[in-house]
């Protein structure tokens, strides 16, 4: 199964706040390994219009700190799964996102609370789930 994963980025770790990241970590996985990574740069500030800059990359799931309300509901509404309130080095949240391990605490972010990570999204198809 092919899946790509999105994490804005900055100085190589997650973004404190997605809705001002600049720059996106592509990863592309299947079969449960990474066969792929590229940069790609966003260019909206407006929620709607970053949401279909990244529903265009194909991204399936994005994985971020701190995002706005707005711009969470406007990239489920486009299809991409939000798994929020993420810190850390991207190598390490790579890893820990590929061998199902993101849940450890020392990926939450500081502040958030942790019954919120993952919580809210809509895959592509539109099948919503909890």
């Amino acid at each position: 199964m092919f899946m790509r994963i999105a994490i804005p980025h900055w100085q190589g770790r997650v973004s404190p706040v997605f809705d001002v990241a600049g720059t996106l970590c592509l990863i592309d996985v299947e079969e449960g390994r990474e066969i792929g990574r590229r940069s790609a740069v966003l260019t909206s500030r407006d929620p709607f219009r970053r949401a279909v800059e990244v529903s265009a990359l194909n991204v399936d799931m994005l994985i971020c700190g701190a995002i706005s309300y707005p711009q969470e509901r406007a990239l489920i509404g486009a299809g991409v799964r939000v798994v929020c309130c993420i810190c850390g080095e991207i190598g390490s949240v790579i890893d820990a996102c590929i061998g199902g391990r993101l849940s450890d605490r020392r990926f939450l972010m500081p502040g958030c609370p942790g019954n919120r990570r993952g919580q809210r999204y809509r895959y592509r198809g539109g099948r919503s789930s909890p």
